[in-house]
């Protein structure tokens, strides 16, 4: 395994590998407790906004068939404590630190992404699935003009690399996606989590506080695979792919699809090591076949 080559670029950053963690369920110091950092490809971090976010009433967290559904609402310190605490942290491990913002507003977003401009993150993951305040609360990834806009803005403040993560909630998630590419999105990540909800039939009440979540796990990876599928054909710019990846041959087929990197998000909390265990059994599925690296993998995937 030693002679393959997994090394990925995405945007200019150089990944030794292309598993990366999904934003919202990768904290270093507890992940760091099951295994080293530095092995991973990138850390993508959870949600970073311009003031600190306490999140949605509990409960916010249900079961699912194939998956979970979570309403945590981006719960956040903020990005001062951010950069005072958590950045020194991960500047620790041999890994690009990919720190993803959130906003309710186009000025919050710009205020994050200004202050990060100034430390060592690698690049900027943009959430536009987050509710805009001055639309009544509608995602700004929901609208192609929107997302338009964010990505606008924000690229006339960034001094790093722009991934613009796409929600699935959408009518045609390439509109969206060649929208943001169109305005200097440096690269898109999806998908984003399915807005589902559970009803407790005991109660006859929603399960979660705020009725509706976000769906992830295995149950949706087929939809994320076509999404990404579609997207990579729409826009020329990197796609990191996710949604219910849990194994390597999971990862491969996000590859296969034209994902340049993927992200791992709820395996993670079944499965503390589950990042680098894919990354393992990703390997060992390219030496069955006999890949040498993976633009082989990506460059193998026949149509028909």
């Amino acid at each position: 395994m030693s002679k393959l080559d997994m090394s990925v670029n995405i945007a200019g950053l150089e990944l030794k590998n292309p598993v990366t963690t999904a934003s919202g369920t990768f904290s270093a110091r507890d992940s760091g407790m099951f295994y080293d950092i530095s092995r991973l490809g990138a850390v993508i971090t959870k949600g970073v906004a311009s003031e600190p976010w306490e999140g949605n009433p509990t409960p916010r967290i249900a079961e699912s068939y194939g998956g979970m559904i979570n309403s945590i609402g981006l719960q956040n310190p903020g990005v001062d404590v951010f950069i005072k605490e958590e950045l020194p942290y991960l500047s620790g491990f041999n890994v690009p630190v990919i720190a993803n913002v959130a906003g309710k507003s186009i000025a919050e977003y710009c205020a994050v992404v200004e202050k990060l401009n100034e430390t060592q993150v690698s690049m900027m993951e943009i959430n536009i699935s987050c509710p805009n305040v001055k639309e009544g609360g509608i995602s700004f990834g929901t609208s192609a003009r929107m997302a338009a806009e964010v990505t606008r803005e924000v690229k006339k403040i960034a001094k790093k690399p722009l991934i613009l993560k796409l929600t699935p909630n959408v009518t045609d998630i390439t509109e969206i996606a060649k929208a943001v590419a169109a305005e200097g999105a440096d690269c898109v990540s999806l998908i984003n989590t399915l807005l589902s909800m559970r009803i407790d039939v005991k109660t006859k009440r929603p399960v979660l506080a705020n009725k509706f979540g976000g769906l992830s796990g295995p149950g949706i990876m087929p939809v994320a695979l076509r999404m990404v599928y579609q997207v990579r054909r729409a826009v020329d710019v990197p796609v990191i792919g996710m949604g219910g990846i849990m194994t390597g041959e999971d990862a491969a087929e996000f590859l296969l699809a034209g994902a340049d990197a993927v992200s791992v998000g709820t395996a993670a909390l079944v499965d503390p090591t589950a990042p680098v265990r894919i990354i393992e059994e990703l390997e060992k599925y390219m030496v069955e076949q006999g890949f040498t690296g993976i633009i082989e993998l990506k460059g193998s995937y026949r149509e028909g």
